[in-house]
């Protein structure tokens, strides 16, 4: 594949399904906490798609609920959705999720 999503809404939300698991298999399991989540070092910045950045403390209180909230707990039933979504095409609100996925899964 060249990087961009599969056309065919059936193919894209599959895609978007076996890479969301491929994730959660190597990601730590278990009941993720909002706290302790990243260093604290003054020289550590997350960077804005602004090209703006912000210290780490300061990006992990915007951020630390995604990461609990999209624990690999939550991949097998987004999964699920996005396959069963698959076997019914026309899902407009499934493809945009699959696609938004796509863009920023590894």
């Amino acid at each position: 594949m060249d990087g961009a999503p599969p056309s065919d809404g059936a193919d894209l939300l599959r895609t978007a399904a076996g890479r969301l698991e491929a994730l959660a298999a190597r990601t730590t399991p278990g009941d993720w906490r909002l706290t302790g989540l990243l260093a604290t070092r003054p020289e550590v910045v997350a960077h804005a798609p602004g090209g703006g950045t912000e210290h780490v403390a300061e990006a992990r209180a915007g951020t630390g609920a995604w990461i609990a909230a999209l624990s690999p707990a939550l991949a097998a039933p987004l999964a699920a959705w996005l396959r069963a979504a698959a076997r019914e095409p026309g899902n407009p609100a499934a493809e945009a999720f699959a696609r938004a996925l796509l863009t920023r899964l590894p």
